[in-house]
Order: structure tokens, then C-alpha cells, then sequence
């Protein structure tokens, strides 16, 4: 069900391909996404686009998800986001909290689980 956010539009960062579009494929009945393979075009895109809210892969070739969201806090951009990572620690889950990640989740995500959060995150 869609709440306050008529069509949420959701950005996926993730380096691997085939992950990225299974998670598209999820979430496309419930929500807009756009998909891109780096946390570089990540940025881009939230420069110029309006996006709900973010899912990044923490392991990407130049920047980790991590910078990412560490790149969105020092430039004010209140953004909700989600990390995702096989190689969750709690080392990863204390770096990401500090940086006011929503959720951190193991890869793969559950679909159910992946959308609960999601509309958590969004306060749908």
C-alpha cells in the first residue's frame, strides 16, 4: 500500500549487474527505480533527480556505499539508505549507524523483508 509518497522512486547502487536487476525486478510493482553500477553515478543521480530514498552495495570498485552515504551526509542530503552486504560485521553495522544508514542488510535480502524496510524507511 502507498502512503503519503504516491510513487516512491527508489535508486539501487550495486557494481554486480544480475544482483542489481533481480532487486529491481522486486521492487518495480511497488515502487519507480532507477539502477546504476556505481556509487560515482549514485551521487550523479541524486544531484539531478529527486529519489526517495537510496540502497547501496557496500563493496563497489571506487567508492563503497559507505562513501557514499558519507558523501550525501557532508553535502545535507537528507536521504534514507539502506546498505546492503554480504560481509555484515559489526564493525560495518556501527559505520554505517553512525552515519544514520536506515537498515543495514545481509545480501540477498529477503523480498518481504527488503519491502518492509523499505516502506519503514519511507514511513509508508
Amino acid at each position: 500500500m502507498i502512503g503519503p509518497l504516491e510513487n516512491p522512486n527508489l535508486l539501487i547502487a550495486d557494481d554486480d549487474r544480475a544482483f542489481r536487476e533481480t532487486v529491481i525486478e522486486l521492487l518495480q510493482p511497488h515502487f519507480q527505480t532507477i539502477g546504476v553500477d556505481s556509487a560515482e553515478q549514485a551521487i550523479e543521480v541524486v544531484e539531478t533527480t529527486e529519489v526517495d530514498l537510496a540502497i547501496f552495495d557496500l563493496h563497489m570498485h571506487v567508492m563503497s556505499g559507505l562513501d557514499a552515504i558519507r558523501w550525501l551526509k557532508q553535502h545535507d542530503v537528507d536521504l534514507p539508505c539502506i546498505l546492503l552486504t554480504s560481509d555484515v560485521s559489526e564493525e560495518i553495522e556501527s559505520q554505517a549507524y553512525d552515519l544514520e544508514t536506515f537498515r543495514v542488510l545481509r545480501k540477498p535480502p529477503q523480498r518481504q523483508h527488503l519491502i518492509d524496510t523499505i516502506q519503514r524507511a519511507l514511513k509508508l
